[in-house]
């Protein structure tokens, strides 16, 4: 019930939907069963069997309840019969059902689009809830979480929650009321028939409820099933040279396979248990209607009984009628139990608490002045630590670099600059103050960053230099292009800084996504420059001129620079030689040469 309401909350303002809606069905329940009522008079017109006793001579005055509704229309219809004929009544009785129709189909109409904006309006809010909230995480989620399950979230679940809704809102609102007042229909038309009916109907509903109730872990591993064949579909598309490449096509078609062959099989599971309660609603419905055809047959037979044929005929109509609202809630049980499986999915991330959180008295970082300094910095992933008592101070306008074997911590060290982890002990500071007390965004707003693997967008090549500045100046984009030696190769392209870079820059060589990515962080013009192998992806042509453009770029700019190549970093202030987390050797290039350690192995292993 908690999950429910929860969804239910992300179709706000829920005050501007839910009104409209009851009283929508409520009309809409009204004219259905009014429809079904006029059956009587115009079957006794049909079979001339009016009777004397429902003649009303004169217009009755108005009057709370049935009986006044009941005599008005009767003295109407009898005043057609007497003046025009039978015939004309019967198009008077026509007539009124025809608008009756009309009116119910109308009202379910504008029901039926209120639930779908309060759909799409639930859509929207989970939607863009969820998305906030992943943008809100820490690195280290996104990392290890599997990016084709959370998009398997954010689409396949929250289409299973919409349908849930739409599902909930019908066994909430509309279906009761159509029950209801078929109802009070029926007992309007007969009390004993109704009571027979009544009682054997808590039978099919308990039957359709415990259907209902063991479909929600089964929807739960379709679900996560589902997300898996997402993940597998991903990493297939993006791997697809290395599994050429290493003839691995038969593995990951058993693997993919594997998984589409277990989703199957849910939802066959699935399929069996939620047509099941259709049915069953169906046949008690069938078996309910005989009973009642046998009981009111019986009735009829004995000249006695004030049941006539038309009347009969009338309630088996509209107790006919009762099974559609029936049938639809069972149908919406099995459905919602699937949205609360998926419901349950999307609030696992909702409520994924972040590392990386602000502090609700945290200052602008606005200038910086002085220094980043590590005091003993420790940082590990679950319980290893990755980097171990750290210290290290870098003036402003100075640079450092960062060398070592792979998983040495390098990256890890730079990632704790801009908050993308937190320390798991010691202190990191700026100008004096811990970064854990400035807001995020001024923290960030000082630093640009330059990864091994080159980050584009899906957009065109000015929008992926200019990321997320509004309304740049295309000078300085050019300029910045020019610096990171792209503004040659970029003015060759079809449509120049307007050209599409498609999916990851898919339509860009390796060498030209980085240099755009080079681009990115010099139009920054970052007062801090975080350089993660930044060249590793150039030809040599390239990377030489981008070289010396960032060279330049860092002079008197505070810069970490983490280099695989050795010789880019030799002109740098500092260089540290880092090995299992740990600082091993610091010093110039000149000095660490000399020096005859872990730097100097390195230096000759490349030369080889």
């Amino acid at each position: 019930m908690n999950t429910y309401l929860r969804i239910l909350s992300f179709a706000r303002p829920l005050r501007n939907f839910a009104p409209k809606y009851f009283i929508y069905s409520i009309f809409y329940s009204f004219f259905s069963v009014f429809r079904l009522v006029l059956l009587i008079p115009v079957l006794n017109i049909l079979f001339n069997t009016v009777q004397n006793n429902n003649i009303v001579k004169e217009k009755p005055e108005f009057e709370i309840g049935t009986r006044y509704f009941e005599d008005l229309f009767n003295f109407y219809l009898h005043h057609y019969i007497d003046t025009y004929g039978k015939f004309s009544a019967l198009i008077f009785v026509c007539a009124v059902v025809f608008i009756a129709v009309l009116m119910a189909s109308l009202f379910r109409y504008l029901s039926d689009v209120i639930l779908q904006t309060l759909a799409a309006n639930l859509y929207l809010n989970l939607r863009a809830t969820i998305f906030n909230k992943i943008n809100s995480l820490h690195i280290g989620f996104i990392k290890n979480g599997q990016k084709g399950d959370l998009m398997s979230r954010m689409n396949n679940d929250l289409g299973e929650i919409g349908s849930s809704i739409i599902s909930s809102m019908t066994v909430i609102f509309r279906e009761p009321i159509m029950i209801v007042a078929y109802f009070i229909g029926l007992f309007y038309i007969s009390t004993n028939l109704t009571l027979m009916a009544i009682l054997v109907l808590p039978l099919s509903g308990g039957m359709i409820a415990s259907i209902a109730k063991r479909l929600k872990k089964q929807a739960k591993d379709s679900q996560e099933t589902a997300g898996r064949i997402t993940v597998i579909m991903d990493e297939t598309l993006t791997g697809m040279r290395v599994i050429k490449a290493f003839n691995a096509n038969k593995y990951i078609i058993n693997k993919f396979n594997k998984e589409t062959t277990r989703l199957r099989d849910l939802m066959v599971g699935l399929a069996r248990r939620k047509e099941l309660a259709s049915p069953i609603s169906e046949f008690m419905g069938v078996a309910i209607i005989l009973g009642i055809v046998l009981y009111g047959g019986n009735l009829i037979l004995d000249n006695n009984s004030p049941l006539d044929g038309a009347t009969f005929i009338s309630f088996i109509a509209l107790f006919s009628q009762v099974l559609t609202p029936a049938k639809n809630i069972s149908k919406s049980l099995t459905n919602i139990q699937r949205g609360l499986a998926a419901g349950e999915r999307i609030f696992e991330i909702i409520d994924t608490e972040s590392d990386i959180k602000e502090k609700s008295n945290a200052v602008s970082l606005n200038n910086f002045e002085e220094s980043i300094e590590f005091k003993k910095v420790s940082f590990g992933y679950n319980e290893e630590l990755v980097l171990k008592n750290i210290d290290l101070k870098i003036p402003k306008g100075k640079s450092v670099a960062l060398v070592g074997a792979s998983g040495s911590g390098k990256s890890t060290l730079a990632d704790l600059v801009p908050r993308f982890y937190d320390t798991l002990s010691g202190e990191l500071a700026i100008d004096g103050l811990p970064i854990n007390d400035y807001t995020l965004e001024s923290l960030r707003k000082h630093m640009g960053i330059v990864t091994q693997d080159s980050i584009l967008f899906n957009d065109t090549i000015f929008n992926n230099i200019a990321f997320g500045v509004e309304n740049p100046n295309p000078e300085d984009v050019k300029r910045a292009a020019k610096i990171a030696n792209a503004h040659e190769f970029i003015s060759e392209t079809e449509n120049g800084y307007d050209s599409m870079v498609g999916e990851g820059g898919s339509k860009l060589s390796g060498g030209q996504r980085q240099r755009i990515s080079i681009a990115r962080a010099v139009f920054k013009n970052p007062d801090i420059l975080i350089l993660d192998e930044a060249t590793s992806a150039l030809d040599s042509k390239s990377e030489k001129l981008v070289q010396d453009a960032l060279n330049k770029l860092m002079q008197n700019r505070t810069s970490i620079v983490i280099a695989h190549r050795l010789s880019t970093i030799q002109h740098v202030d500092e260089i540290l030689v880092m090995d299992r987390g740990e600082i091993k050797e610091r010093g110039k290039h000149e000095e660490l040469i000399q020096k005859d350690g872990i730097y100097k192995k390195l230096i000759e292993m490349q030369s080889l």
